[in-house]
């Protein structure tokens, strides 16, 4: 029983630390969601089946994979080249370790812009990249609050449904 009390808190920090990990790069948002619900699955109040932790735990993967990806692929949909590219990837990974949280939102936006500008593309052009860059990271965080909102739903339904057993 206190074991339970005390999986079902470390849960419910993880769904709320996921959603902020959604918006913070810091944080590994929907890895930790996912962390909630397979701490509430140790519980006796929820008991979720094999393929519906097997489902999710491709999706945090595939999520995970995307959110990397996505500002690439915003970077070349709005006309960048292939070392705009390369120069919002680099950003992305720099981003997480200069000025946190901001530079992971700043720096996948500079490093397209300063690629493409490398590639001897007008101003104009790299901009449009860099802005690219940008909304693939928005649409990323988009995605993210989606996936954690669909996991702390099925999370805190399995708690009501357990604690309203508990009480009536």
């Amino acid at each position: 029983m206190t074991l339970d009390i005390i999986l079902t808190i470390v849960g419910t920090i993880c769904i709320i630390i996921g959603f902020l990990g959604c918006i913070l790069p810091v944080l590994p948002g929907i890895p930790l969601s996912y962390l909630g619900i397979i701490a509430l699955h140790l519980t006796s109040y929820a008991e979720y089946s094999n393929a519906f932790l097997i489902i999710w735990g491709v999706i945090v993967i595939i999520v995970q994979i995307l959110d990397y990806y996505i500002p690439i692929w915003g970077t070349k949909r709005f006309g960048g080249g292939k070392k705009g590219a390369w120069g919002s990837a680099i950003g992305t990974i720099v981003g997480m370790f200069i000025i946190p949280p901001w530079g992971i939102i700043i720096f996948p936006f500079v490093g397209a812009v300063l690629g493409e500008l490398l590639d001897e593309k007008e101003f104009k052009i790299a901009l449009k990249a860099g802005f690219g860059a940008f909304l693939g990271f928005i649409t990323g965080i988009i995605i993210k609050l989606i996936i954690a909102g669909i996991l702390a739903f099925y999370f805190f339904k399995e708690v009501a449904i357990a604690f309203s057993d508990k009480l009536f």
